[in-house]
């Protein structure tokens, strides 16, 4: 084939694509001269075709055109958990809870911190957790939060203004009173990025501390009612398609012919455990010559051997 028609796409596109971490984190590991392409130091800017060997770290990769399968996943976080692969103090990963992928990994879409619980979504789709983390998205996240100090009026148009932190410019897009008392008033806030500890410094800011925070809502995304902390559940085919209308990105129409195919043989196994349980039928042993005896008394046994023309005239 000739060089001029062979399709290749940029390195950090083709990697965040196949599920090993957003573009942003290739393009980190490239700088960092942690990625080969079939050997050679990969730069900013590189292209790789399909049948590239790629190796990131320790972790090996052959390019491929497109994922196996596109997959969302919801994880309601609790307290205590980290949002990082591998923690230098030891601590629990949300990692560790979600398990990983025998084909790509699994990328995190925004963080919450070890004292935040909630809704964190993972996919093994670059382009997918690109479009949903990009500034330029203004994907809505919604939070639920306990404080503790005096809120007025004065307060809330401030927060709704905007505060100049060390960091920029943040603000609220919504504030919505929640009820309770003192030290357990809640209110249910609404932004548009995702800079660390965002929510918990435009509260500090005016002397209020956050005592319980809790991301409820992702885009389009709610937190489910019955998933318990610790607990995930994946979406379903025509639920991530939802999803890729809502941040406006293109559904591979390749994706939809396996679907179908992993839908007929899931079928097909569902069928088959409906008629001999969740194991496959067993295989009939053999009676012993005892059992043989008693079951053939007074009966006389058909062979079903079949006989030549030959045989058939020598009993004649």
């Amino acid at each position: 084939m000739p060089q001029d028609s062979v399709q290749t796409e940029r390195v950090q596109k083709a990697l965040a694509r196949m599920g090993y971490g957003s573009r942003r984190e290739i393009e980190q590991l490239i700088t960092e001269g942690k990625i080969r392409i079939n050997g050679q130091l990969a730069k900013l800017g590189d292209h790789v075709k399909e049948g590239d060997k790629i190796s990131i770290g320790s972790s090996r990769a052959v390019i491929k055109s497109d994922v196996n399968r596109i997959r969302v996943l919801l994880y309601n976080k609790p307290e205590g958990e980290v949002c990082t692969r591998k923690d230098e103090q030891g601590r629990r990963t949300v990692f560790d809870s979600i398990g990983n992928l025998k084909d790509g990994r699994w990328i995190c879409v925004g963080r919450l911190d070890i004292n935040s619980s909630g809704l964190l979504l993972f996919t093994n789709y670059g382009e997918l957790a690109n479009h949903l983390m990009h500034p330029s998205s203004e994907i809505e996240r919604e939070y639920a939060v306990r404080v503790n100090g005096e809120v007025t009026a004065n307060t809330i148009r401030t927060l709704l203004k905007g505060v100049e932190l060390e960091d920029g410019f943040m603000k609220f897009e919504q504030i919505l009173d929640s009820g309770g008392q003192g030290a357990n008033h809640w209110y249910h806030v609404i932004l548009k990025e995702g800079k660390n500890r965002e929510v918990r410094r435009l509260w500090q800011s005016q002397d209020i501390m956050v005592s319980r925070l809790i991301r409820v809502r992702y885009g389009s995304i709610v937190l489910p009612r019955d998933l318990k902390q610790g607990n995930k559940r994946e979406l379903t085919l025509d639920e991530i398609k939802t999803l890729f209308e809502f941040v406006k990105l293109e559904w591979p129409e390749s994706r939809d012919e396996a679907a179908r195919e992993r839908s007929k043989k899931a079928r097909n196994l569902s069928i088959k455990k409906q008629l001999y349980g969740s194991q496959p039928p067993a295989k009939t042993s053999r009676p012993g010559r005892g059992q043989r005896d008693k079951a053939g008394k007074g009966k006389k046994r058909k062979s079903v051997q079949l006989k030549s023309p030959a045989t058939k005239s020598k009993h004649r």
